[in-house]
């Protein structure tokens, strides 16, 4: 199950002509896309692109009814392979991952689909999460598109224009038979509004009726001499086509007054931000109108030089806004201006920072940098010269805390890495790779276990270099997404034939838990148009590995301590896996809440653990949070003046999943935790027995109390 449901959502995808959509953008993408008439659409499913595959695998059923196939990939790589079917085919298909590692993952499959070229439209949708909104490497993808010469399209984040994009994307594709990409950031995929809707369109060839006529043409195949045909082919034709169209069908778009001393060039993913700046400053109001010319590239790539040039004519100065680096636009741009030997002035990089996000302050101070630089009349007078100075932005880096990720309360991977912990105790520091997932999380305090991943699904693969029979055994961690990601092929397989001698650990927790709780393979739950119920294990023993073993409850520290002790002991030689089971928390909660939810409220008796700590018997030596780390565990100061030291205490946010008392077991800690069960809608002999429970407990509650000494105040 996913994190996030859109199957009441999806219904709006069914407007037609006439009707007006409103909702997120995400939802009006989905709907471009079938009023384009697309083919066919996949993507990475555990890629956090802002939910868009889960709105599309609520859509299957619709999608399904208009002729169109949908194919939640394995991984990227396999979803750009999957445009293969828009080369010889005039259907157009379209897939979605996340930007830069995304694209990185597809770059073979890409890189063959951009040589080879297309017939049909083809679109790779990019979450381009760049900045502090990002849980990524800060790279973008602009630097792919132009290696491979991906058309990137980059709209204003409104509806209409992310709506538009689609279809003009689509139509770019095919006029230039090069792929596309149409890059969206977090903020375009969930910001609202309203745009007017088409019917949705059959595809004019569906892929199953491609299948009745298969077509093939050697000289679409990337091998010698073809190859060196497509670059050619790239410059001479689909380079200008590309050109052609987006200059015609004026895909980039001007605002402002035709003269002024100044100009903006802007990305249109960062047209909000520039607009709010300048509303700021007075020179522009709510609705767009602007004093300061505009020139929004919802094409970033190919830039066209004439249209440019057009734009700068009789401007002295011009500012470009590119967030990111390398300044892939602003140095073409710098480029063009050279070759015309024109005399207006470059400016980007030199007043905005050349990395990090382009927050609201640092939009507002670099554009009133340079309109102070460039055109200081332009200003209102109380811009212009303010009677006070700005006051100095505080540096709260050394006061404030970080605020890093962490697992969620009741997480079932905590364990594993307090049961870690406890053979590290025992048998000393080992090297351990980590890998791309909720896992991860570990490498930070309280556990502080691992300290570098290379990539989703190549934790084992990350130990390459260590394995080599020393005194101690490597050890990787891998979660279940990143086992069938490219983990099985890519870092098993590895270890298999390499005849490693390292401990792997693949943290199972029955989804791509870290992007929403998608299914995957080895999921347990039924779903309807897709396979799960595959073990790990048998997949990993069928590439060769033999010493496997399974804990099929991650909460028992106990057995996890012994399980991994015995992997870095054992004199058995060769790959050694330990698959550690237990369902995410969060995805357990979001399917038994509303159940427990509901039995409650029809009246019916229901259980529900809850973990507590007794602060008579706390030593208030916190051993307990350091092997847990649970977020509802804290401290709690006492009112006794005897004791100095807060105890633990386990606040409201507990799901009751064990883990706190089973770490303080099995480390031998004090036994403080106790579990108490909330009876909901209890029997009249339990209201009964509950009473006279109370009724001793307080009697002899008030029977201690009259033994206390009490000292009074001298007379």
């Amino acid at each position: 199950m996913a994190e996030r449901s859109f199957k009441a959502e999806v219904e709006h995808l069914k407007l037609g002509e006439g009707e007006t959509f409103t909702g997120e953008g995400i939802l009006a993408i989905t709907k471009a896309l079938l009023e384009s008439g697309v083919g066919y659409v996949g993507g990475y499913q555990g890629a956090p692109i802002s939910h868009l595959m889960d709105v599309l695998a609520d859509a299957e059923e619709l999608m399904t009814d208009l002729g169109i196939r949908f194919e939640a990939n394995a991984n990227e790589a396999a979803a750009g392979a999957m445009l293969a079917a828009s080369v010889h085919y005039p259907i157009r298909g379209a897939v979605t991952f996340k930007g830069a590692v995304g694209v990185n993952v597809a770059s073979d499959s890409l890189a063959n689909l951009a040589s080879s070229g297309v017939t049909g439209g083809a679109m790779i949708i990019v979450g381009e999460d760049y900045g502090e909104g990002s849980s990524i490497m800060q790279e973008r993808t602009h630097a792919f598109a132009m290696k491979s010469q991906f058309w990137l399209l980059d709209p204003r984040p409104n509806l209409p224009s992310i709506v538009k994009a689609v279809s003009d994307g689509f139509e770019l594709s095919e006029a230039s038979n090069s792929p596309v990409m149409l890059m969206v950031r977090i903020r375009a995929c969930h910001v609202t509004g309203s745009f007017a809707c088409r019917d949705n369109q059959r595809p004019k060839l569906t892929a199953s009726e491609a299948l009745s006529d298969p077509r093939s043409d050697f000289s679409r195949v990337v091998l010698p001499p073809m190859s060196y045909a497509h670059e050619q082919d790239k410059v001479n034709n689909r380079w200008p086509a590309a050109e052609k169209f987006v200059r015609e069908r004026k895909l980039n778009e001007f605002f402002g007054p035709g003269d002024a001393p100044l100009g903006i060039v802007v990305q249109g993913g960062m047209y909000n931000g520039v607009i709010r700046a300048l509303q700021r400053l007075g020179l522009a109001d709510i609705y767009g109108e602007t004093d300061v010319p505009l020139y929004v590239l919802n094409v970033t790539y190919p830039l066209i030089s004439d249209e440019f040039l057009e734009f700068c004519a009789g401007k002295e100065h011009v500012l470009v806004v590119e967030e990111g680096q390398p300044e892939f636009i602003e140095s073409q741009l710098g480029s063009f201006l050279y070759r015309a030997q024109s005399s207006v002035k470059l400016h980007g990089k030199d007043l905005f920072p050349m990395a990090g996000e382009y927050t609201g302050a640092v939009m507002l101070d670099a554009i009133e940098g340079f309109v102070r630089q460039s055109a200081p009349a332009m200003l209102p007078a109380a811009v212009r010269a303010p009677n006070v100075e700005k006051p100095e932005t505080p540096d709260l880096s050394k006061t404030v805390p970080i605020r890093p990720p962490g697992f969620c309360t009741g997480c079932p991977e905590r364990p594993i890495f307090a049961a870690m912990k406890l053979v590290e105790k025992e048998l000393g520091k080992h090297q351990i790779a980590g890998d791309i997932g909720c896992h991860l999380f570990a490498s930070l305090p309280p556990f502080e276990i691992g300290g570098a991943t290379m990539g989703y699904g190549l934790g084992p693969a990350a130990n390459g270099a260590f394995d080599g029979g020393g005194e101690k055994r490597p050890v990787a961690i891998i979660g279940d997404g990143g086992f069938w990601h490219s983990g099985l092929s890519s870092s098993f397989t590895n270890m298999a034939f390499n005849k490693s001698d390292g401990v792997a650990i693949v943290v199972d927790n029955f989804y791509s838990a870290a992007t929403g709780g998608q299914d995957i393979m080895s999921s347990r739950a039924d779903n309807a148009t897709k396979l799960t119920k595959h073990p790990i294990s048998k997949a990993i023993k069928g590439v060769g590995i033999d010493w496997v073993r399974e804990v099929d409850r991650t909460y028992d520290v106990g057995r996890m301590r012994d399980t991994i002790r015995e992997a870095l002991t054992t004199p058995a030689k060769g790959p050694k896996v330990i698959v550690a089971s237990s369902e995410c928390m969060l995805n357990r909660q979001r399917r038994e809440k509303p159940l427990r939810q509901k039995a409650i409220k029809d009246g019916r008796r229901v259980e529900t653990p809850r973990f507590g700590v007794d602060e008579e018997i706390c030593t208030g030596d916190h051993a307990c949070m350091r092997l847990s780390g649970c977020p509802s565990l804290s401290l709690k100061k006492l009112d006794d003046p005897l004791r100095d030291d807060p105890v633990a205490s386990i606040d409201q946010s507990c799901v009751g999943c064990g883990n706190c008392g089973e770490v303080a077991d099995a480390a031998i800690l004090c036994p403080s935790f106790y579990r108490a069960d909330v009876i909901s809608n209890p029997g009249k002999f339990e209201q009964w027995w509950a009473g006279k429970r109370a009724a001793v407990i307080g009697w002899l509650i008030r029977r201690r109390a009259t033994r206390r000494l009490a000292f009074g105040a001298a007379s």
